[in-house]
């Protein structure tokens, strides 16, 4: 039972062998009127009922973790849309629409604020400084705490210093830290992280992480092999974080569509976890019909040896020549931590907003 003063992220943790996350945001609001360009954030006021519909869909799905409406939720995401004045109000009204689903749900949920990119380019190409950007994470974090989030669930990242800097800014808000990165270029992130890279990385922040991973990508496939080299660089003591996209997305009608099925989904799950995820989740175009699918193949799976680089592609299709390179002992700790005391600063930000809409990719 959970004691009132716990974290309830960190009960989850600490008494589950596997958590399920939940599925998209923008994907699916979409489908319920959102329009490519909008803030979703916005959302948080002009529609909180619709914000609120989604959750409860995931809560019945089965899901343990949901993440707010807030990926874009700094200052400088918000600035793009005349609403950066508005930075604590939607952070707070996110976390709160968040809280009253999972607290009407009965069981113990777990809110994550979604913390995504700033879109800035950092310091030494770009303009932001490291204060900047972790002061904007700071102000957000305070936020997503005050509307009563559990965790601080920071994803889509692409570069070392703006993971440095967001989860320097979350501390502020004393709460668990996930960190995510999207390794969706040839088995690296868009500014060249390995897994192995994140593994140093990870080593090296302060507070160090409650859980890490990926999410988003280039399809399920890939965030398995990634998995299983994240999980060969870090050891077996890192909770790992899966947070696939719902397949392949594909351009159908002048609108994204993403080609994965609930029985593709389904497998990812297992395999995700095989590979060695504790947390396990959808990105871009996941619905709650995917996620129900996921949360019956988990419950009914018997964790087993990770899956081979052939079973990976021969059931979810292929991986990319770096995820291949990257397979094996070719990447150990060891290599793993010498190639991010390597890695060079100053590769900037990730600035491309997801298909999602900029919504979490994968929230």
């Amino acid at each position: 039972m959970l004691n009132p003063s716990e974290n309830r992220f960190s009960h989850l943790l600490a008494t589950r062998p596997w958590l399920l996350a939940d599925g998209a945001t923008g994907s699916n609001l979409f489908d319920v009127g959102l329009v490519s360009g909008d803030a979703p954030e916005l959302w948080n006021t002009e529609h909180p009922d619709r914000i609120a519909a989604l959750h409860q869909s995931f809560v019945d799905a089965g899901a343990d973790i949901l993440l707010t409406n807030s990926f874009g939720g700094t200052v400088y995401r918000l600035k793009l849309h005349n609403a950066q004045a508005r930075m604590a109000e939607l952070n707070t009204l996110a976390a709160q629409i968040a809280r009253r689903v999972a607290d009407a749900s009965g069981r113990t949920i777990a809110v994550a604020g979604s913390m995504g990119p700033t879109g800035e380019i950092m310091e030494p190409i770009g303009p932001l400084t490291f204060g900047e950007a972790k002061a904007a994470f700071a102000e957000q974090a305070l936020a997503l705490k005050a509307g009563g989030a559990d965790v601080l669930w920071i994803e889509t990242m692409s570069s070392r210093e703006e993971v440095e800097a967001a989860v320097a800014g979350a501390a502020a808000a004393d709460l668990p830290i996930v960190c995510t990165l999207s390794f969706d270029t040839n088995g690296r992130t868009m500014m060249g992280i390995s897994p192995s890279d994140f593994s140093a990385i990870e080593q090296s922040l302060s507070p160090r992480l409650a859980a890490c991973g990926t999410n988003c990508g280039v399809g399920a496939s890939e965030v398995v092999a990634c998995i299983h080299n994240l999980a060969e660089a870090m050891g077996p003591d890192v909770v790992l974080v899966a947070k696939g996209n719902c397949g392949i997305p594909q351009y159908v009608d002048g609108a994204i569509c993403y080609n994965g099925t609930p029985e593709i989904m389904a497998l990812y799950a297992r395999m995700a976890l095989d590979a060695g995820a504790r947390i396990i989740g959808g990105c871009c175009g996941t619905s709650a019909k995917h996620l129900r699918a996921m949360r019956e193949a988990l419950e009914s799976h018997t964790r087993s040896a990770s899956p081979t680089l052939e079973d990976i592609t021969s059931q979810l299709g292929e991986v990319s020549t770096g995820a291949r390179a990257q397979w094996g002992g070719a990447h150990s700790r060891a290599a793993g931590a010498a190639a991010g005391a390597n890695l060079s600063r100053g590769r900037g930000a990730r600035t491309r907003r997801s298909t999602d809409s900029g919504t979490p990719d994968g929230a």
